[in-house]
């Protein structure tokens, strides 16, 4: 063969030997090719036969971005109002306590506690969530709505879980609000009061 583009200059091969020495050295792939080379073989590998495909695993369905709906201020307001008028609520809130005492504070959140309590009672049917009292050792079975049931602490793992109920949650079961008339701006949740002399 003497096409000088198959077969490099002395010179060429000079070069080439010193470059494949040093990959021989620190390339494992490139030796192997050598290897294979010297024993008569083609320099690359033959190529590997596509595996059979493995089952893919079942991916969990992506839940659907959830739906947010747009609460009127209207029932909120009307609430703040009725919390006012059986609890003095806002007043409460309101205060600057700084300078109390801690028994007034406590009279006052006594009143602020009970007529809060009979405005609650009035318009709403409130019930724990979890019938086991604070305290229990309880059991999360799988499935559990996590809107009804929050898991706290180390949690790992599927359900089922086994944990202490630290809070028996709430719910509202019945509803009772005041119908309001046209002209009610339920912005007012406590009219100024002036008392005429």
């Amino acid at each position: 063969m003497s096409d000088s583009a198959e077969t490099p200059s002395f010179f060429a091969r000079i070069f080439l030997a010193w470059v494949a020495y040093f990959r021989t050295l620190f390339d494992g792939d490139f030796a192997a090719g050598v290897v294979r080379l010297r024993e008569g073989r083609p320099a690359l590998p033959p190529p590997e036969e596509p595996k059979a495909e493995e089952p893919k695993k079942k991916k969990k369905a992506k839940k659907p971005a959830p739906v947010l709906k747009e609460a009127g201020p209207d029932a909120a307001l009307q609430l703040l109002g009725l919390l006012q008028r059986e609890g003095r609520f806002v007043d409460f809130i309101e205060e600057d306590l700084g300078d109390a005492s801690d028994a007034d504070i406590g009279a006052a959140a006594r009143v602020v506690h009970d007529g809060c309590k009979k405005a609650l009672d009035d318009h709403f049917t409130i019930e724990a969530i979890h019938a086991s009292e604070e305290g229990a050792r309880v059991k999360v079975e799988e499935g559990y709505d996590p809107h009804t049931i929050r898991l706290t602490g180390n949690v790992v793992g599927e359900a089922p879980f086994k944990g202490e109920l630290t809070h028996r949650g709430w719910k509202v079961s019945d509803v009772r609000l005041p119908k309001m008339s046209e002209k009610h701006d339920p912005s007012v949740i406590a009219p100024a009061e002036v008392e005429l002399a």
